[in-house]
């Protein structure tokens, strides 16, 4: 109690000694002594009130940071979709413009085209058709050849031959 009667009779009465320079520093000493009382008092709650605070701000931030990387990824995928169909475009004509130019050099050079060589395919496959068909019509119109003469062996020669002239081929005699 004499500190807050002495304190309160400095703050009602600061003028009441000019001639003292010691008396604002210990106004200030004092007005420290005071917040330090009251932080004291209040800084749990001061604390966790700040720590609920920071979290919600922390809370709030992530969940806008998360919707901020979310538009992002989907514009960036747009971008790479749309990216990607204009270059299989130009990587289309690109290949129909060199086939074009590859087709008229070798045109130039009297090459074949594709369709040429399918037409010429198919016409091959025509006349084997046809030429087969020729061969097995002939094989029926031919009469069969006539059939070799075989010489007749008598048995008694056939018993004095050696065993190899009996299964040797018949030779024709001179006539």
């Amino acid at each position: 109690m004499a500190s807050s009667d002495n304190s309160k009779r400095n703050k009602t009465s600061p003028n009441s000694q000019p001639d003292n320079p010691a008396l604002p520093a210990q106004q200030v000493w004092l007005a420290g002594l005071g917040a330090m009382a009251k932080a004291q008092e209040q800084g749990s709650k001061a604390i966790e009130a700040l720590v609920n605070d920071g979290l919600a701000f922390q809370r709030k931030s992530q969940a806008e940071a998360q919707q901020r990387l979310q538009e992002a990824t989907e514009r960036l995928s747009h971008m790479a979709s749309d990216f990607g169909q204009q270059t299989s475009g130009r990587v289309d004509k690109l290949e129909h413009l060199f086939e074009d130019r590859v087709a008229k050099a070798l045109h130039r050079l009297g090459m074949p085209t594709l369709l040429d060589i399918q037409m010429l395919n198919d016409r091959v496959a025509q006349l084997e058709a046809q030429l087969a068909a020729l061969s097995v019509s002939t094989t029926k119109k031919t009469p069969a050849a006539p059939a070799k003469a075989k010489t007749v062996v008598s048995r008694k020669t056939a018993k004095t031959l050696p065993q190899t002239a009996r299964t040797a081929k018949p030779t024709k005699k001179s006539t």
